[in-house]
């Protein structure tokens, strides 16, 4: 009976120990990692929690031993497979946490900003420049965005084929892969305001459209004043008017444009050169927001024929060329 008793008091003592264990090692690994503020976490392909685990130690994040960590990880980790990617991590995040997040998959986002009115070429630089994204692109890439445009005919060069938004991606996505985002947005946008258009405009496809709001696009910043410099351009093309804007000359000339329009760039022959040809140039000029397109495709009712800028990034809009000169004279020349 006496040996008995000390065996069950053995035994006793052995489960005590062993709970006491278990509990110590549970709250060990329950201590917030040692990250600093909001940081991000890599988990690269094929890695698995053991690996997770053994990186954190090694970076000085987790302060548990290894033993502990492996019997937690034995018995108590709820979530023990990994998904490879980038996971923003923020303070006093605990080993179970951060697991729980990795296995969950939901990586960080990240964003990249596409500005309206910028050029094709612009915008592949600042996508080359944007951290987290991998370039990817070569002189093909234009010529790929050309033939999956949907315009028929195609167009000749990539210029206004993409949306101006800001679109979020994780880390590592491609440049490429921007790209086909914001071309398939522009065609889905662009194609939805084509079928709920004015009737009777002078743009007889989405990309004279777009060409027109690349324009618009450029000639102002102001959301109030897109749909009345719209009708501008509008009652210009329905007169059989030149569009005589500014920003198309400036397209036509390149990289040559030292920011100084003269009377000899305004009578210079370019495709682009709305003071001499007539109608829409042949491409847009820049990248348009979803706000120039609704704008080109819903234009204000007016008789207005000219505008002139006031110089502070607003316009005086007129309908006789007496009144136009006279606000140029003002607002132009100082007179």
């Amino acid at each position: 009976m006496k040996l008995v008793k000390w065996l069950l008091l053995l035994v006793s003592v052995v489960i005590v120990s062993i709970v006491i264990g278990f509990k110590l090692i549970k709250n060990d690994v329950a201590q917030p990692l040692n990250f600093s503020g909001v940081t991000y976490y890599t988990v690269k392909p094929g890695a698995n929690a053991h690996k997770v685990i053994r990186d954190l130690r090694e970076s000085g994040v987790l302060a548990s031993g290894e033993f502990a960590t492996k019997v937690w990880l034995r018995f108590f980790a709820k979530h023990t497979q990994v998904k490879a990617g980038t996971y923003p991590i923020q303070n006093q995040v605990t080993l179970p946490d951060l697991l729980a997040l990795l296995a969950k998959g939901s990586e960080a986002q990240f964003s990249v900003s596409l500005v309206e009115g910028l050029t094709y070429r612009e915008w592949i630089q600042s996508l080359k420049a944007t951290d987290r994204l991998i370039d990817d692109t070569s002189i093909t890439t234009g010529n790929y965005l050309v033939v999956n445009s949907g315009f028929s005919p195609s167009p000749i060069q990539p210029e206004g084929l993409l949306l101006a938004d800001t679109y979020f991606f994780v880390d590592g996505a491609s440049v490429s892969s921007i790209l086909d985002r914001a071309q398939s947005a522009m065609t889905e946008f662009l194609n939805q305001q084509w079928e709920l258009r004015q009737l009777d405009l002078p743009i007889h496809s989405p990309y004279e459209a777009l060409i027109l709001a690349s324009i618009i696009e450029k000639e102002t910043a102001v959301p109030e004043e897109r749909a009345r410099i719209a009708g501008v351009f509008v009652n210009r093309l329905r007169k059989g008017m030149r569009l005589q804007t500014d920003p198309t000359v400036i397209y036509g000339i390149g990289d040559d444009f030292d920011g100084d329009i003269t009377r000899k760039h305004l009578r210079e022959p370019t495709p682009y050169n709305t003071y001499v040809i007539k109608g829409l140039p042949p491409t847009p000029i820049a990248m348009a927001g979803k706000e120039a397109i609704v704008a080109a495709l819903n234009p204000l009712a007016t008789d207005e024929l000219y505008f002139v800028s006031r110089g502070d990034g607003t316009h005086v809009f007129s309908t006789t060329l007496e009144a136009h000169n006279e606000a140029v004279r003002k607002y132009q020349l100082n007179q």
